[in-house]
């Protein structure tokens, strides 16, 4: 019986290891606003980011954080151009399946990204 509790203690441990919260995102983990919007909206976490504008939707995606870079592949489930159209055209992030952008500064509070001369400011909230 003790080794039946052992073995139930080990993948007890082993399971909240890998669910550890944000374990992928570091810095960018959480939920991000961007400054002077009060309808866009990132967020970070594993891997996983949600881009979204409270009047035009959400798009999802996996994001690598590399350096001081970052990498972004959306995904539209429904492969509706309105997806295309908010990421590229309310963001600014293009393209909507490989946005690269440098991340010019961050911390506990705020994220500066840029692309190509234009500058996004988010903090977390």
């Amino acid at each position: 019986m003790a080794r039946f509790y052992k073995l139930i203690s080990l993948f007890a441990i082993i399971l909240l290891i890998s669910c550890e919260e944000g374990r992928d995102a570091g810095n960018l983990y959480g939920q991000w606003r961007m400054s002077g919007s009060d309808t866009k909206y990132i967020s970070f976490s594993g891997s996983i980011t949600s881009i979204k504008d409270l009047f035009e939707g959400e798009v999802f995606g996996n994001f690598q954080h590399v350096g001081d870079s970052l990498f972004i592949q959306c995904y539209s489930k429904d492969k509706l151009l309105s997806d295309t159209i908010m990421i590229e055209s309310s963001y600014g992030f293009k393209p909507f399946n490989n946005i690269r952008l440098k991340i010019e500064s961050i911390d506990n509070e705020n994220l500066v990204i840029s692309k190509e001369g234009k500058i996004w400011s988010f903090f977390k909230y």
